[in-house]
This record gives C-alpha cells, structure tokens and sequence, in this order.
C-alpha cells in the first residue's frame, strides 16, 4: 500500500463515472489517491459512509452572489455558506455586480474577496460586452474566469448585448466557452406595452415574457455561433419549442435546465408563491415542464443549475411588475433535485452527469467534477432515506426564504466536503476550504 492515506472514506455506495458501486476511496493530500476495497489501518482518518451515496463534489454553475454593490440581499460569503450548507462545492459567479465584472480589476476584486471567506471552491464568469471584446481573447483565460456571459435579454447598460452586432462582436473574439442570457430584449419592451400593459398579476409574468422571445433570441445566437465557429452555452431554457430547435443544434450549442423550472409551473407557482415565483426567463406552462423532463432524460440537457438570483423579502413584496426577478435556490437546488431521484424523475447517475460530468466538460474544469484517481477529493455525501423539512430558517443566504419553504424532501446532503476535508456536515458549517477553480484551457493558454 505504501504510505498512508490522509483519509479513507469507509462502505459508501459511490457514482462513478463507470458505474454505481460499493467502494472504498482513499485520499491523500487533498486528491483521491485510490478506489477499491481497504482497511482501515491505510489511512490516518475513516468515514464510516455506511447507507451513504457518495457523489463527486456538486458544482452549480450559475449563482448570482450580489458582491460587490448588493450586500444586502447577498455577499460572496453567505452565497458561499448557503451553496456548502446544500452539498455544494463549487460555484460560477455572475458578472451582474456593480461594478459588472467586465475588467481584469474587477475580476481581481471579486477573487479578493472570495478567498477571505471561501466556504467553497469559486470562479466568475467575465461579462462580455461589445466595449471589452477585443480584449476577451486575453481577459477569457485570466486565472478564476470559468467562461464568458452575455446577456441578450434582462440586463441593463453595457451588460446587455441586444444587438446580432453586439453579439458576433463578442463571439468573434476568444476561444472559451460563451454562457447566454437568451430572450429577446427588444420584443419583450413590446410585450411589456401591448401584452402586460397595466396588469399588476405575477401570472402574466410568462405570458409576456413569452416563449417566441426565448425562441427568436436563441435561434439568432445559434446562426451567430456558426457564424463565428464559437461554441456557446445557453442557460436557463424553459420552454419546449427551444428544445426542439436546441436538439438540431447540439453541435455549437450546449443547454442549461434550472432545478426551478423542473419542479415549479404555471399557473400554480403564481398563485402559491406570488413574485417569490418570479424569475427570468418565466417558470411556464406543466407541458414546457414535461418538455424540458424529457430533455433531461433523453440526454439533450448538459447541464443543471440554481440560477441562485436573491432578493430581499422587502423587494420582493413591491407590487408586480416592480418587484425583481430572481429566487434564492444554491443550498435548495440538492436536495430537490435527490426527490425527484426518489419519485423516479431521473437517476442518481444522471443528476451527477448534470451537475458534475456536464460542468467538467462544458467548461474543461481540472480535476475535479468525477471521483478518478488524481482528481481533488471534493465529494457530496448523501443520505437518499433521510426526509427532511426545507424552511426558511434553514437559508444561510442573506435573502432568508426560499420558494420552498414548508416543503418535505426525501434525500439530504449530510457532509459537503472539500479536498478531503469537511467543510459541512449535519447541516452545521465546518471549515472554509474553498479555493479558485482552475480550467485546462486556461492552463494550457498559460
């Protein structure tokens, strides 16, 4: 055996990327440094994983933390806390901060205060705008920048990106992966006018955010991106007719789902929840719900994410269309997703292909987002039995609710841990292990 391991994780029922198994796994530091069958006396250190799953270190790909410029519904800490609070080990950060993180120093800023506090692993997407693209092909392989985000829709100043021009201008420029905000903007302040008009009904919210804005802006992203040859990322689809289109077109595009989206529909959600249901683009319709399940299960879907957009209670509570959209979901998005696993929605290999295979592969993470020899011994350890209540009290984001409040889950992460140590474990936070994400594109550009 040579010399010990740090840690042994003890009879756990580990996912694989060849299978699901009983298994032992080794660490040492930091990395896995064996799977198989050992004893005890290998390493300074047992988990007894007994009736436990043992899944690669969840990673949620799109959180929007509000640092800097929106402390008070959010910081890169408590973002931090609530993501390892629900088994989550790394996050991407969204550029929409103020200021936007469009610069090197911005981007700079934001890792700064990240490492202060990093209840886990981080990176940051780098807003591209038509200003800063002749410089992304430079700025997109700055350490901590796990691809580029534009928003087509939903954003202000120079964040938004509206026009074909403004798009092709920032695909034309660099190589890495380009994450979308896709509706159309200017067919949306139409419908605002002629379709919501002076409605005060949250449920309006998908009608005039419709699904033809949705599908208008993703079929010009997709001509662009073959214009360009580059390979873009379009988050957040909600609707059936952008999946039909999408599976034509799986070659340049890859498709992002939202946990919200698969448990959440209309009008239901609306007339539960009010504007704590409302997010961009729109939770929609139960038959776009069953469109976007059957793309989760014929493997159109590369991968799922929170789209964590907090909010103050405060805010919220303005009267519709004045209320932000965006809901808290980073430390909920787990353990819903593990009752879908238990009602048959989809299987546990599954959701780990969506948050961990899919997310090394979109955006070249290195080693992490699979349990191999030599990757960091970032793992999500879950009780799949354990019934569990989601409240309100539970949310260590500074937002403090969740659309889920009140809601009974079967199956519940019960120890976040990072390169081989706990920094969560029966829902009380441990250590801050966190460190900046590294991407092989990135190091091979260096």
């Amino acid at each position: 055996m040579g010399n010990r391991a740090d840690l042994l994780l003890k009879n756990g029922t580990v996912v694989l990327p060849q299978g699901t198994m009983q298994a032992d796994i080794l660490v040492s530091d930091g990395r896995v440094k064996d799977i198989g069958s050992f004893d005890e006396v290998s390493a300074k250190e047992t988990l007894d994983c007994k009736n436990l799953h043992v899944l690669p270190g969840i990673i949620d790909t799109q959180v929007h933390f509000r640092e800097p410029g929106g402390e008070h519904k959010e910081t890169l800490e408590t973002g931090m806390m609530a993501a390892a609070a629900g088994g989550v080990t790394g996050i991407f950060e969204m550029p929409n901060t103020n200021p936007l993180t469009t610069t090197p120093e911005t981007l700079q800023q934001k890792l700064d205060i990240a490492a202060k506090n990093p209840w886990t692993n981080y990176a940051f997407y780098f807003g591209g705008t038509a200003e800063n693209a002749p410089h992304l092909p430079e700025w997109e392989n700055l350490a901590g920048v796990c691809g580029v985000k534009i928003f087509m829709g939903s954003s202000t100043g120079n964040l938004l990106v509206a026009t074909d021009d403004e798009v092709e201008s920032v695909l034309s420029n660099g190589r890495r992966v380009v994450a979308v905000h896709s509706e159309d903007e200017m067919m949306m302040i139409e419908n605002k006018k002629t379709i919501l008009g002076d409605s005060t009904d949250p449920a309006m919210h998908p009608v005039w955010r419709s699904v033809e804005s949705c599908l208008s802006s993703t079929k010009r992203l997709v001509r662009l991106a073959r214009k360009t040859g580059r390979r873009v990322h379009v988050l957040h689809i909600t609707s059936a007719d952008e999946m039909e289109f999408l599976a034509q077109h799986k070659d340049v595009a890859s498709v992002e789902v939202l946990g919200n989206h698969l448990t959440l529909h209309a009008p239901d959600c609306y007339e539960r929840l009010g504007t704590h249901a409302q997010q961009n683009p729109a939770i929609r319709e139960k038959e776009h719900q069953d469109a976007l399940w059957r793309a989760i299960n014929n493997g159109l879907v590369d991968i799922l994410a929170s789209d964590h957009a907090p909010h103050t209670l405060e805010e919220k509570a303005k009267t519709y269309p004045q209320s932000p959209s965006g809901t808290p979901g980073v430390q909920t998005l787990v353990p819903i997703m593990l009752n879908h696993v238990n009602n048959g929605k989809l299987t546990l290999e599954r959701f780990v292909d969506l948050m961990c295979y899919g997310p090394e592969r979109i955006h070249q993470i290195a080693r992490k987002g699979r349990i191999a020899r030599g990757y960091d011994a970032d793992f999500t350890i879950v009780d799949m039995n354990m019934s569990h209540e989601i409240t309100n009290a539970q949310q260590k984001s500074h937002a403090g609710w969740t659309p889920f409040d009140g809601v009974t889950v079967k199956g519940w992460p019960v120890i976040t841990m990072i390169g081989g140590k706990a920094a969560m474990r029966d829902d009380e936070l441990l250590d801050k292990l966190g460190q900046p994400i590294r991407f092989r594109e990135t190091l091979n550009a260096a």
